[in-house]
């Protein structure tokens, strides 16, 4: 499963729909002491505070134990508790839960697979910030996968994913402008795409960029 990390205390104050609550300074001290003993290899230290944080409804806390679990890093590791922890990390707005249950749920992580719970989920995380969920939602969007085909809607995550920096995103929207899917058609946006995502590293955005180039010159003003 993808991006299987543990979250650091920062990742809270990544919004989120609904966004999770700033940490009074004593908890977010507590979170952090816990993390710090994680990454010093104190697992048990680590899972015990966590576990201690979990219960009082801390996201983070339970993100990250939920993660402990599907590391096997735990005495007893149980892929269903990892999911419940989970889903509590999701509805407490921590965006990064929001969008790994959203693989989970495309993928059968936790033995169901369900596209329309992995949509519902990655749209959340999408609108907290994610830029990964929200090309996940684009491309629901573009190939009417678990959810409604819309051309239009693609654009808008694929646009909010490209001004993120995903590359893949920049290439994809470049090429909606280039023939006006979705949106009305636009050699000169989908020319400044291309660019981007050239200068991103992207192997074929440089043709496209320079077939574009030609086209534009041949054009009137």
């Amino acid at each position: 499963m993808k991006a299987l990390v543990l979250a650091f205390a920062l990742l809270l104050a990544v919004p989120a729909a609904p966004a999770a609550p700033p940490l009074s300074p004593a908890l977010q001290g507590e979170l952090d002491r816990a993390v710090l003993d994680y990454e010093s290899g104190r697992h048990d230290a680590a899972r015990a505070a966590f576990e201690r944080l979990a219960r009082r409804h801390v996201p983070a806390a339970q993100f990250n134990l939920a993660v402990m679990h599907l590391r096997g890093e735990l005495p007893h590791a149980d892929l269903q508790r990892a999911r419940r922890l989970l889903t509590q990390a999701a509805e407490g707005g921590f965006v990064t839960a929001q969008f790994m249950l959203g693989q989970a749920w495309e993928s059968g992580q936790f033995g169901l697979r369900d596209i329309r719970a992995a949509i519902r989920w990655y749209r959340l995380a999408a609108e907290g910030g994610s830029v990964d969920a929200q090309v996940e939602i684009g491309t629901a969007c573009y190939l009417g996968r678990g959810t409604p085909q819309d051309y239009a809607e693609a654009a808008r995550w694929y646009r909010e994913a490209a001004k993120g920096g995903d590359v893949g995103a920049q290439y994809l929207l470049a090429s909606l402008y280039e023939n006006g899917d979705g949106v009305e058609r636009d050699l000169r946006l989908a020319r400044y795409w291309y660019d981007m995502a050239a200068k991103n590293g992207d192997e074929a955005a440089p043709g496209k960029r320079a077939e574009l180039d030609e086209k534009l010159a041949r054009r009137p003003d």
